[in-house]
């Protein structure tokens, strides 16, 4: 893994794919916390379970199953629709309007793409939020995955093939490693984005790399600046 871009690494990506959650805004905004807090919420309720058995049961779907919406699908059959309004009814103003990061996606050559375990309406409040919006050619969600999360190699492919993307013409951007390695095996290349300097908020061990992963390929914790310094300079 490399901790700084070189441009040629870059030079040959048309397709910029990039995640949505702790990936276009900082970690410490601490929106999915918000989200995780309604999500333990909805699991106390559908099940009976005290808060403490309930966040337990949350997280074992989450690892297991790749997000807790599978997981419930799988072993509870809810409602998916029902289910991801109610988690996303939150509070979008703590996410800060970031010019900078608009500037650079937008200057970057060919299409970018929105790839999110969430849905279309989360995305659209987030980069609503950002102000970063007009810079994306389209969003792919949850939804239009049929419900199969990343990091589950069909939602990788479903993807592409929904988009009509050539992968090794790609370059992603996610916070979760887990989530890159199947963007790697299809050929694409792999940024990891961490957290920055500053506050930090809890994540789970299996969400951090550890510095052994071969399919990242970069890592960053300024993804403005990234991706500034990813393409090559124009006359």
């Amino acid at each position: 893994m490399t901790a700084h871009p070189h441009a040629p690494a870059f030079a040959h990506v048309r397709e910029w794919v990039f995640d949505l959650d702790n990936t276009l805004y900082p970690r410490h905004c601490d929106l999915f916390g918000q989200i995780d807090v309604r999500m333990t919420a909805y699991v106390s309720r559908l099940t009976g379970l005290a808060h403490e058995e309930a966040r337990g049961l949350q997280k074992r779907l989450y690892f297991e199953h790749g997000t807790t919406l599978n997981g419930l699908m799988s072993e509870f059959d809810i409602d998916p629709h029902a289910y991801l309004a109610e988690v996303h009814d939150i509070d979008y103003s703590v996410i800060p309007n970031d010019a900078r990061l608009g500037r650079a996606i937008a200057s970057l050559p060919g299409r970018k793409h929105i790839f999110t375990n969430g849905d279309v309406a989360h995305a659209e409040k987030t980069l609503t939020a950002l102000g970063i919006a007009a810079v994306f050619d389209a969003t792919f969600d949850i939804v239009a995955a049929n419900f199969e999360p990343k990091p589950s190699i069909g939602a990788y492919r479903r993807f592409v093939h929904d988009r009509r993307i050539d992968p090794v013409r790609a370059a992603m951007f996610e916070d979760l490693p887990r989530n890159l390695e199947p963007a790697k095996s299809l050929g694409m290349a792999t940024v990891l984005v961490v957290p920055a300097t500053g506050p930090h908020h809890a994540s789970e061990a299996w969400e951090r790399a550890d510095g052994s992963e071969t399919h990242i390929d970069h890592v960053t914790g300024d993804l403005a600046g990234f991706l500034s310094d990813a393409i090559p300079a124009h006359d």
